[in-house]
């Protein structure tokens, strides 16, 4: 059959089905007749998962059969313009992308123009990675991971903002050499899926995005769809969101990949769900049924295995049921796409929210079981979600448990209980009379309490620790600590407990096995297994570089230990203070307690002072206090006394930056600060709980040295190294900054969301704004 009557019998076969590529766009479709229940449940599920992940939009489609039963979107697709997501908005699918490349191929190799098994050589004689096996690489192998390539190009990668073409893109493998013998064990691979879709634009001489549109996506009515960034697509698109461990939130990048085919397409559920009813009918007309059997069919398995990658698709099993599918993450999207082919059901969830997998993997899962249900007449249940754990609960599992050489940290963020296992830290959360790990990135498995004082995750029980303090790391591992890469992803080198770690594309932290001195492996599991890490360091021993799995991420420029961080004010500090002092507070209504303020170091002479608002040692270079005083609420300064006393039994006292600021200091900051700092300083308009004395910034010394304590930043930094629960620095200093959090919440004091040094005492409120100078 010729290309052009291939195609003509696709497109007649898509007008004439029942189906969403014949109707015009909608906003949303069904539910069906006999769907309503499980589009109600489904629904409560969804919106659950939104509040309680902060995911901005999401969208499902249903497929049961031919039929789209149910498309809806929920949230906002824009949240500054106020735009609802609906089953019309287009997301960033990620590598769901593969799957209609892979499609692409299997119609080529149909038509007899590609041949799975033969060298792709054949079809690019100038793809020429270092081989050391001998032993060349085939289309099967690219499409289900198995060709041992590394997981990135070093041109065009997932980190690589520059937008090169796909030719660049693939030329740049041959600078790398194979992880794996072709064939031998699965490397999940990016670079692999771009080589696939170079081979689709040099066999058809067309370009990669403008041959899937025409051989697939056009044949599906897939019209919202592209591999490309299109006006039409643009003016759909959600508006996504990158997040952080550490609290940050900012919206995601919106470069196009240099691996293109393996996860650059925009769709939206519609159109997905246009793919899903190809994928779950025999006749579906996309390709032949015998060529949908060999996709879903895992490959190089023995012959047992029922969970693997067969030819672009993930197979496993749901309920008995065999399960084909594929996920999906790209910068600030997330994306499930299942389908039960043997009961013709299909389902897609995309939120846009980064790696928010679980949850759209969850959401997908449900779905087939409700629809599964519904189909043999059994009761629908309603999908399980958890709720937020007590805070006395909280405070009984904290610390830090072991099994064998295994070792989880339990620790409280803002009312929430985090978990570090493995290559994560997530949320637990209460789960019927249990609880569970339930967070964007990972569900599962239910936690319980065990005996005496431990617990259970799992099948596995985890005895508590005690809570010592961390050795020091070995003093060469220093200058490689720190930051590396982008703005839009951070790569972070981080000292865990005696080992190093590379937290990667902002939440895998993988433990790092030393192979000689500046070069690291990955550990032999996760995304980059089989790659390392080799470090360039200057005269001095620092780093300067990384070549991480061969993307070379250049130090970031972070302040030294011990300097202190300064800003340029952007007006001279004099005329600010002239204009301070001649201002007033904010008037306030209330019935405010009458200000006492007394000073910490007077009650406990042993508290010490390094009060830099008296000097020119702080941010702005200037001196704003005639005396080095720290004052608080009388409350405020004996619960201060108390946590000082408390940790007089570990070896620390309490040294303070500063606690009562006159209002007037609050305005100088305020102005003096650039806009995109402002979040560190209070805004003069509300007041600060400095100026209320029912604030204090300070930080630990060692009562045996005198000397402060290392922490992850210096005092009064603008940076995300401020943050208290920043992911990056020593194990040393992160349990410094820990020890000093928890000893002041035991006394009733909260941590800035921005500042580690920052506490806010719990009474702040009751206390007028104040403006008395020193």
């Amino acid at each position: 059959m010729t290309t052009q009557r291939y195609l003509a019998t696709l497109l007649v076969w898509t007008a004439a089905v029942a189906f969403p590529a014949a109707l015009p766009a909608q906003e949303t479709i069904g539910p069906s007749e006999g769907y309503q229940a499980v589009a109600e449940l489904l629904e409560g599920m969804i919106r659950h998962e939104m509040e309680d992940k902060k995911l901005p939009a999401a969208s499902i489609v249903l497929v049961d059969g031919r039929e789209i039963v149910w498309a809806a979107g929920f949230g906002l697709a824009d949240r500054q313009r106020g735009t609802r997501a609906t089953a019309e908005t287009v997301y960033r699918v990620g590598s769901v992308s593969k799957l209609f490349t892979d499609i692409a191929v299997m119609q080529l190799v149909e038509q007899g123009k590609l041949d799975l098994d033969a060298p792709v050589t054949d079809y690019l004689p100038d793809f020429r990675p270092q081989d050391p096996f001998g032993k060349p690489i085939t289309l099967r192998q690219l499409m289900c991971h198995r060709a041992g390539l590394v997981r990135e190009p070093p041109v065009g990668s997932y980190f690589d903002p520059g937008e090169p073409s796909l030719a660049e893109t693939v030329e740049s493998l041959n600078r790398t050499a194979l992880v794996y013998e072709p064939g031998t064990r699965t490397k999940y691979s990016n670079a692999g899926i771009a080589v696939v879709g170079y081979v689709l634009e040099q066999v058809q001489n067309e370009p990669f995005a403008a041959y899937v549109e025409r051989a697939v996506l056009g044949p599906l009515g897939a019209r919202a769809s592209s591999f490309e960034a299109t006006p039409d697509v643009a003016a759909r698109l959600a508006k996504a969101v990158m997040w952080t461990y550490d609290g940050r939130e900012f919206e995601a990048p919106a470069f196009g990949l240099g691996t293109a085919p393996a996860g650059n397409l925009y769709a939206n559920v519609l159109d997905l769900g246009k793919l899903l009813a190809a994928l779950v009918n025999e006749d579906g007309g996309l390709l032949k049924p015998e060529t949908l059997g060999a996709m879903y069919t895992p490959q190089f398995a023995d012959g047992e295995s029922k969970s693997d990658f067969g030819l672009g698709f993930h197979v496993g099993e749901l309920e008995g049921h065999r399960r084909v599918g594929h996920g999906g993450a790209v910068y600030g999207f997330a994306t499930e796409l299942a389908a039960l082919p043997d009961a013709r059901l299909g389902v897609a969830a995309v939120t846009s929210r980064d790696c928010a997998n679980a949850v759209t993997r969850r959401i997908a899962e449900a779905a087939l079981r409700l629809l599964l249900a519904r189909r043999a007449g059994k009761p629908l249940e309603a999908p399980s979600v958890s709720d937020p754990i007590p805070p006395e609960r909280i405070r009984q599992l904290v610390g830090r448990y072991a099994s064998g050489d295994e070792t989880v940290q339990l620790s409280e963020s803002n009312g929430r209980l985090l978990i570090e296992r493995g290559d994560f830290v997530a949320n637990v959360r209460a789960l019927g009379n249990g609880l569970t790990i339930d967070d964007p990135l990972v569900y599962g498995p239910a936690i319980s309490l065990g005996t005496e004082g431990g617990l259970s995750i799992g099948d596995r029980s985890f005895s508590r620790l005690p809570n010592t303090r961390p050795e020091p790391p070995p003093a060469d591992w220093l200058g490689l600590v720190g930051e590396y890469g982008w703005d839009h992803n951070t790569l972070y080198i981080v000292e865990h407990h005696g080992r190093l770690h590379a937290l990667i594309e902002w939440f895998f932290n993988y433990p790092l096995k030393e192979a000689g001195r500046d070069v690291f492996e990955f550990p032999n599991h996760g995304m980059y297994h089989g790659e390392r890490l080799v470090f360039t360091r200057d005269a001095a021993g620092q780093a300067t570089q990384v070549e991480a799995a061969g993307i070379v991420f250049a130090r970031r420029p972070t302040e030294a230990a011990g300097k202190t961080f300064k800003i340029a004010p952007v007006r001279p500090v004099e005329e600010l203070r002239g204009e301070a002092l001649a201002a007033q507070p904010p008037q306030e209504t209330g019935d405010f307690e009458e200000a006492d303020l007394v000073e910490p170091a007077k009650l406990d002479p042993s508290i010490r002072l390094d009060i830099r608002y008296a000097t020119t040692n702080n941010f702005m270079g200037a001196v704003f206090y005639d005396e080095p005083k720290s004052l608080l609420q009388r409350p405020a300064a004996e619960a201060l006394v108390r946590v000082h006393r408390r940790l007089a039994s570990q070896g620390y006292g309490l040294l303070i930056h500063d606690a009562y600021r006159p209002w007037y200091v609050t305005r100088m900051f305020w102005e003096a600060t650039p806009p995109g700092m402002k979040h560190f300083v209070a805004d003069p308009a509300k007041g600060s709980r400095h100026n209320r004395g029912a604030a204090v910034d300070l930080t630990l010394y060692e009562l045996a040295s005198g000397a402060a304590v290392e922490m992850p930043s210096g005092y009064d930094e603008f940076s995300p190294r401020a943050y208290p629960r920043y992911p990056g620095g020593t194990s040393l200093a992160r349990w410094h900054r820990e020890l000093l959090r928890e000893a002041m919440e035991s006394e009733g004091f909260s941590v800035y969301e921005f500042e580690w040094w920052h506490f806010d005492y719990r009474d702040w409120q009751r206390y007028p704004i104040l403006n008395i100078r020193f």
